[in-house]
């Protein structure tokens, strides 16, 4: 379970978009999600530079189509 500042953290968040217009917060949402995006591409671009972090990508992917 996560520590009461992070459950604290999310009700004050929750609070901070319900009280304000889309328009006030979203910005920062889309760059915080673009951010996790770009992390992950890199991660997984370091990844294909070794020849175990390839296997590792070729598992990733056949676990992701077969759905399991």
């Amino acid at each position: 379970m996560r520590d009461k500042t992070h459950i604290e953290q999310v009700e004050r968040w929750a609070e901070f978009v319900r009280d304000n217009d889309r328009e006030k917060w979203k910005p920062g949402v889309d760059k915080f999600i673009d951010a996790q995006f770009e992390m992950a591409l890199k991660f997984y671009k370091n990844l294909e530079k070794t020849e175990e972090g390839r296997k590792i990508l070729e598992r990733l992917i056949k676990v992701r189509i077969k759905g399991g």
